[in-house]
């Protein structure tokens, strides 16, 4: 017989078997409060690493004293950043809306 503490505890059950431990370990975009998949934390890793490398970049174009090539690269890193948290809100978004899609039977 199907109650509703059965459909609980299946729920329940579910959640935790479904649930991922992968937080990344980024600077930039954590993301402790939300489960993530390895293709999010892939994703996010691969940016951040761009990211590193125009602030590398920029500071090796600083130190042989190209201005213009170094304030270039610190706005193209800041664009990066904000590219990366507008799609992290967007996946994340995403995620919620389908996460309430679901019945609550699974």
């Amino acid at each position: 017989m199907i109650t509703r503490s059965n459909l609980a505890e299946q729920l329940r059950e579910y959640q935790i078997r479904s649930k991922h431990g992968w937080a990344s370990v980024s600077f930039f975009s954590s993301t402790s409060n939300l489960t993530t998949s390895r293709v999010d934390v892939a994703l996010f890793v691969i940016w951040e690493l761009i990211i590193l490398a125009f602030l590398v970049f920029s500071a090796v174009s600083l130190y042989f004293r190209y201005m213009k090539l170094a304030v270039i690269l610190v706005f193209i890193t800041m664009l990066l950043l904000l590219c990366m948290k507008i799609t992290k809100q967007v996946r994340l978004a995403r995620k919620k809306k389908r996460r309430m899609l679901l019945p609550l039977s699974m």
